[in-house]
């Protein structure tokens, strides 16, 4: 687990050292994959009143980031809806039903950026947001996800080689039709995605 300190070390280097200048012009955009083994997207529901925990799988993504010109990253990614897991057998057979994800007509949900705010400093930290369009259920809405990008932690500072961020954020499932079981399952639904990045060679 990082720890505030090494967190708040990390964008400093990110964004604000000498070391990157030199690392990417502005006009360049770092190829960047998601490291799958090191990603968790991770989701958290009220099952009569007490939140639980689940875990959705990535099928794709595709990553445009240049440190250089933050406010340009882009995000598009995938998940499979079909192969989403809660820690409880029934809550997992009903969070896939038609009356929920019905992921026999639409076995995945879908996210794409469309812009991004950075903080008052200008980093992806600190109240940065990520606002994009999210597809579930075939409805699509726009969604803000709380953004915060970081280098690993005893890196180099001019190693971009591999960056950590974290997405977190909520929404109604009612305002995407996942509306069954209301009186079981509360409707807001919280977003916590660790993702790790790696630069493609």
């Amino acid at each position: 687990m990082l720890s505030r300190r090494q967190t708040l070390l990390g964008l400093i280097s990110l964004v604000g050292s000498t070391g990157l200048a030199t690392a990417a012009s502005p006009s360049q955009s770092l190829g960047y994959v998601l490291d799958l083994a090191s990603t968790k997207v991770k989701f958290g529901f009220q099952l009569n009143g007490f939140w639980q925990n689940g875990t959705m799988p990535i099928l794709r993504s595709q990553i445009a980031l240049n440190p250089k010109r933050l406010a340009t990253t882009r995000v598009s990614v995938s998940l499979d809806a079909s192969a989403a897991k809660t820690g409880l057998i029934f809550a997992t057979r009903a969070m896939t039903s038609p009356e929920v994800l019905n992921v026999e007509k639409f076995p995945t949900i879908s996210f794409a950026t469309r812009r991004v705010l950075l903080s008052a400093e200008g980093r992806l930290s600190n109240g940065a947001e990520m606002i994009g369009d999210l597809t579930l259920r075939g409805v699509t809405r726009p969604l803000s996800l709380a953004v915060a990008l970081y280098r690993r932690p005893g890196s180099a500072v001019d190693d971009l080689s591999r960056l950590d961020f974290t997405l977190r954020g909520s929404l109604s499932r009612a305002a995407f039709g996942a509306s069954g079981y209301a009186g079981l399952v509360g409707d807001r639904v919280r977003l916590d995605i660790h993702a790790s990045l790696r630069q493609m060679t």
